[in-house]
């Protein structure tokens, strides 16, 4: 079974429900998993999507804010979610394919502007989410898994447009990217994109600050798809759709693919 699977912050679902259906249409992707979707369940406008063909649905929600949904073609399990850091937050959800493949889809805190816990308590917060997420998976060693989802962290060098003036901006500060390779440890997590985009800059966020972000270029690779030892070798074909960054009212990321044999 081959099966292709994209990970998209969205920045609101409903607002950009025309650009997610834009993605299924043209892209096709058997399973989308989606994060800040700012909304409760059961206002995911489910009906567009099921008419593409997306008639599963695995999602967590809340109003306003935070909110992590699966779309899926193929049949789905709601296997759960996890509270790291007893935030109360909607940020964590797992589907379960017929082929036996676990999905996580996570949207990890921002953390704030200032990367000091002592004066930022959302930094705080991340860190804390990140640790609960390593000791969760260090207790319970996932297998045939994958992980994907806004993680809000650029781990490498090339993951960010200048390494030297990001090393103090929270998503790329040596102690958000130590955290982010304990949770990999923990897990023995492959970084699926990377394995296929060894060398080069590679971005998946750019802000919307920015004037001409296409021009300008100064994004991060804050979105990842990773999976397990047991299935990371049957992954291959990964992408970042930047196109989908200058579609109409965007979100300021780009969708990230992965295609699995399996």
């Amino acid at each position: 079974m081959s099966f292709t699977l994209a990970t998209w912050n969205i920045n609101s679902v409903r607002l950009r429900e025309p650009i997610v259906c834009k993605l299924l249409a043209e892209e096709g992707p058997d399973v989308l998993c989606l994060q800040e979707c700012k909304s409760p369940v059961d206002k995911i406008p489910t009906e567009a999507f099921r008419e593409l063909g997306y008639g599963h649905m695995v999602a967590r929600g809340q109003k306003g804010y935070n909110g992590v949904a699966i779309l899926s073609k193929l049949p789905i399990e709601d296997v759960g979610d996890k509270d790291f850091a007893s935030l109360g937050h909607a940020r964590h959800v797992a589907g379960r394919l017929e082929n036996g493949v676990t999905i996580h889809n996570f949207y990890v805190p921002a953390g704030g502007d200032k990367p000091d816990r002592e004066v930022n308590e959302k930094f705080g917060q991340k860190l804390d989410y990140l640790t609960e997420m390593r000791d969760w998976f260090h207790s319970d060693r996932p297998e045939k898994a994958i992980l994907v989802g806004d993680l809000n962290i650029a781990p490498r060098e090339d993951d960010v447009w200048s390494h030297k003036q990001l090393l103090k901006i929270v998503s790329h500060t040596p102690v958000e990217v130590d955290h982010l390779h304990d949770v990999m440890d923990a897990g023995k997590w492959a970084d699926v994109t990377r394995n296929d985009i060894p060398k080069g800059k590679l971005y998946s966020w750019w802000s919307y600050r920015a004037r001409d972000w296409d021009v300008a270029d100064k994004g991060r690779r804050l979105d990842h798809i990773w999976a397990t030892p047991d299935i990371q070798n049957a992954a291959h074909s990964s992408r970042v759709l930047r196109a989908a960054r200058g579609w109409e009212k965007p979100s300021d990321h780009a969708p990230v693919f992965a295609t699995f044999d399996l």
